[in-house]
């Protein structure tokens, strides 16, 4: 069972191009035959984050997040995604509203990646919000990066 890197629909072994989004398939557009969704991204242990957020007084959280964007981005692309840059940007100019609203949309990237690794869908984004707008942005960076370090842990084909 192969799937389109970009948008997640399941794919026919013989298609060339996604039917939903048009990927180019043949230039390692899907994964592979065994349903395992594998992108460069390092795994990153989230003890050390929280432990080096706390230390820093949350400024290393901002670097965590920073990268856990760029890292979302590339496991699950949709073509409205903004820099990681920007997105640290605007949330550190909204005092964080923007994060909340990020958080919320990161959890359907996350439901994206769940299903191209054959999972069901968590339907996480309400609780990374709540998490988020309650100030435990923290806890909501750790439960996405257990799921970008599960894509991290696949091997390579």
């Amino acid at each position: 069972m192969a799937f389109c890197r970009n948008c997640g629909t399941e794919l026919s072994p013989d298609s060339a191009f996604c039917p939903k989004c048009g990927t180019n398939t043949a230039a390692g557009g899907f994964s592979g035959p065994s349903g395992n969704f594998k992108v460069n991204i390092q795994e990153r242990k989230i003890a050390m984050c929280v432990i080096l957020s706390i230390i820093t007084c949350g400024i290393y959280s901002l670097v965590w997040f920073y990268y856990m964007v760029n890292d979302l981005n590339t496991a699950a692309p949709a073509p409205e995604d903004k820099t990681p840059g920007t997105v640290l940007l605007l949330s550190i100019i909204t005092c964080g509203i923007y994060m909340i609203i990020w958080f919320y949309n990161a959890g359907s990237k996350v439901d994206q990646i769940r299903t191209m690794n054959g999972e069901a869908p968590s339907s996480s984004s309400l609780v990374y919000m709540i998490l988020t707008l309650f100030g435990l942005s923290i806890v909501a960076e750790a439960l996405v990066q257990t799921e970008l370090n599960k894509v991290a842990a696949i091997p390579a084909e």
